[in-house]
């Protein structure tokens, strides 16, 4: 036991530590993310995913917004007429139990001319008898708002609204509030974490009149964006303002009190408000320090059945499909913006929220979180905690290592239990991090991951790129390996010019001297500025940057890498001829894109290699690099991700096996670096290849003659005027794009 006196130690302050966290001494943020994804990921895995026959959702759809020549009412929002109409159909013809409105109506509804109407009457046609007379007639059925309240008059119609949580002097205060569900003082004296609100948007005070109730369509949302709970009751000014969903409830089961649910005081701390559930007639709702209630959400969209608005306008709809239901009316239409994050879907209709809330109220399975859960997963953390910190460092890694599957198979399997038919939220998270962490420490970290994961990423990629790039990744083994993946990155390739003359100048072991004497230093520059080399192709030089190790400054590095190759063959040719060996030239392709990058190859031999259209356009552009003149060509991929670095355009060219031209450009050096002299031809060759584009052939060759004078050894400059001599007696035609096409690699 005393050799493993540390290993116990460092267990027990790791169980101490999860301690602290479970009874609210300081946060873990990350244990309280972690609980998160682990109740979501509880509720997908439970949810019954079956369809309530009880909740119909009236969907005010994009079918329902369509114009009416194509069976839809329009844009929103509807006249009330319409809304009335829709009244008469769910209650006379459908014969619904309730109706409720996701909606808020807190405009007035002037489509039908009425403000106009009145306007005229009171000025311009005061003294008109006939229109006086006429308006007074046909007013009533312009008061479409008027209208609308007659027909929800008498009828089970809830009524929606919402709280805004602005600051009080930015809050708006719109509409008719609704009576609060409990008035001020129902909770004095109790320390209830109420989510209070500083203004609200609230319907017209005629049709809040003869609503039969009204509910608040707050959700609270999550830290991360997520909603998973509702406000049942929320604050404002004193007053507590029932959901829709449970205004709803109370309205179908008759309008029973409301009852606030407090547990016996004994053994509770004196800050705890105690409210821990709502009672409505014979339901029971858990509530939690906020007051608010889970979602039991039944599963993805589509839990409820929905009906187009449109289709019950016209009674399209059968009535056995409303006969009798809870009737939510409500929008997924994009445009109309109630579509919420939630555990099950991350774009969620917000008015199926208030229909699993309603159909988890009916039901009595709302997800329950009382004060005494700290206390249970307390007792759970000592327990496990203590009894591995004591065990796990007794036992070999096999044994330690089954050990502690069996508990957390046990801690996961009696969570999932409660959750599930005891609707109890046992929070297990801690409990998960906490079992894990103390076998990580147990297994000896150090030895099993990071020295391992050292020699492992040596053996892999120490033929591909240099010692201290090995070194670093070392440092974080897990996050590299060989598995194909897509990557932004930069390839470069480099081919010696006229090199079948040259080996055949040479015999043989002078040709392996000559390679490896002008082959080893232009490594030397790729790995100085961390590339990758991925293969050697007679005199071929293959390089990448971006993989394994990423590098945000992939272009940049392999455009310098391109420049000192050239400087580097600059300082070895003297040395070659001395040797008596030919001078050596060398063209280099650089592009950037995206790449596939792995091990790719046959099960006999495997290869880290990269792959897609970015390598091969990069291929094919040291391929022309001669036909320019250039000593490096790069597409426009590499160019647009490097700042600091002149470039002049070269041509569009559609390359061997691509059809789409791209832009290629020479890299002249780096700005602030490039002499007045070298600019200003770029320039001058800038605008010849304009004239050279619009075909004003003329101009083009002017234009290059004194190029040509000021660079005579400028082969790109005599290319063009041989291309411009080309053109003039063979016209491309007025449909031509500028584009140079080459036919061969």
């Amino acid at each position: 036991m005393k050799k493993h006196i540390v290993r116990i130690g460092l267990g027990v302050a790791v169980v101490l530590l999860f301690l602290g966290h479970a009874i609210k001494l300081y946060d873990l943020p990350l244990i309280q993310r972690l609980e998160a994804i682990v109740y979501d990921t509880r509720l997908t895995l439970t949810m019954p995913r079956t369809v309530d026959p009880r909740i119909v959702i009236l969907d005010i759809d994009e079918k329902s917004l369509a114009e009416k020549e194509q069976g839809g009412e329009g844009h929103w929002p509807w006249p009330r007429d319409r809304l009335a109409l829709l009244l008469d159909k769910l209650f006379d013809h459908y014969g619904v139990a309730i109706v409720g409105f996701d909606i808020v109506f807190a405009e007035r509804d002037e489509s039908s001319g009425i403000r106009v109407l009145e306007r005229l009457g009171a000025q311009e046609l005061r003294d008109v008898p006939q229109f006086q007379s006429a308006f007074g007639r046909i007013r009533p059925q312009l008061a479409y708002d008027d209208i609308f309240a007659a027909k929800m008059k008498g009828r089970p119609v809830v009524l929606g609204y919402t709280f805004s949580g602005e600051e009080e002097a930015r809050a708006p205060k719109k509409g008719l509030l609704p009576a609060p569900t409990l008035p001020a003082g129902t909770f004095a004296g109790r320390n209830i974490g109420f989510v209070g609100f500083n203004g609200y948007t609230a319907n017209l005070p005629e049709l809040q009149k003869v609503a039969a109730s009204a509910g608040h369509f707050n959700p609270f949302t999550d830290d991360d964006g997520i909603v998973r709970r509702v406000p049942l009751l929320a604050e404002y000014r004193g007053g507590y303002y029932e959901a829709l969903a449970l205004a709803m409830v109370r309205v179908l089961l008759g309008s029973p009190r409301l009852q606030p649910g407090f547990p016996g005081d004994a053994g509770l701390s004196k800050g705890y408000g105690g409210l821990e559930w709502l009672e409505v007639g014979p339901l029971r709702i858990p509530v939690d320090e906020n007051v608010t209630s889970l979602v039991s959400y039944r599963g993805r969209k589509g839990s409820f059945k929905y009906l187009s608005v449109v289709d019950v306008l016209n009674a399209r709809a059968e009535v056995a499909d409303l006969k009798g239901k809870i009737v939510l009316v409500g929008t997924t239409a994009p445009g109309l913006l109630d579509l919420r994050a939630t555990p099950v879907d991350p774009v969620y209709p917000g008015v199926e929220i208030h229909a699993n809330l309603i159909a988890g109220i009916l039901d009595q399975n709302i997800k329950q979180k009382p004060a005494y859960v700290v206390g249970a997963e307390f007792t759970l953390l000592a327990l496990a905690g203590l009894a591995m910190a004591l065990l796990l460092p007794l036992l070999n890694p096999f044994k330690a290592t089954v050990t502690t599957l069996l508990v957390l198979v046990l801690v996961l399997a009696m969570n999932v239990v409660v959750f599930h038919y005891g609707h109890l939220v046992l929070p297990l998270a801690a409990a998960l991090t906490m079992i894990l962490l103390l076998f990580a420490l147990n297994m000896s970290y150090g030895f099993f991951i990071e020295a391992r994961g050292k020699r492992q990423i040596t053996g892999l990629f120490g033929q591909y790129v240099p010692p201290e790039l090995v070194d670093e990744m070392a440092k974080d083994p897990e996050k590299f390996s060989m598995e194909g993946e897509s990557r932004e990155m930069t390839v470069l390739f480099t081919d010696v010019r006229g090199f079948t003359t040259i080996s055949e100048g040479l015999d043989p072991k002078e040709l392996s001297n000559l390679m490896n004497s002008f082959l080893t230093p232009l490594t030397e520059v790729i790995y100085k500025h961390r590339g990758t080399i991925d293969k050697y192709m007679g005199d071929c030089i293959m390089a990448f940057w971006g993989a394994p190790l990423l590098d945000p400054n992939h272009a940049r590095n392999g455009i310098v890498a391109g420049l000192e190759m050239h400087q580097a063959l600059r300082a070895l040719n003297p040395q070659f001829q001395a040797r008596g060996w030919p001078h050596i030239r060398i063209g280099v392709g650089l592009n950037s894109g995206r790449m596939s990058v792995g091990n790719m190859g046959s099960r006999i031999r495997l290869a880290y290699t990269v792959m897609g259209d970015a390598v091969n356009l990069a291929s094919r552009l040291e391929g022309i690099t001669k036909q320019y003149g250039a000593d490096i060509i790069v597409g426009e991929g590499t160019k647009d991700l490097v700042s600091d670095v002149v470039f002049r355009e070269l041509d569009r060219v559609r390359v061997k096996g691509k059809d789409e031209p791209v832009a290629i450009f020479e890299p002249l050096g780096f700005t602030g670096q490039v002499d007045k002299a070298k600019l200003d031809e770029m320039k001058l060759f800038h605008q010849a290849l304009k004239f050279y584009r619009n075909q004003e052939w003329d101009m083009a060759e002017l234009q290059l003659l004194n190029l040509q004078k000021m660079a005579p050894d400028c082969y790109l400059y005599k290319a063009y005027l041989e291309r411009v001599a080309f053109f003039r007696s063979n016209p491309p035609g007025a449909d031509w794009d500028g584009v140079f096409k080459f036919e061969t690699k």
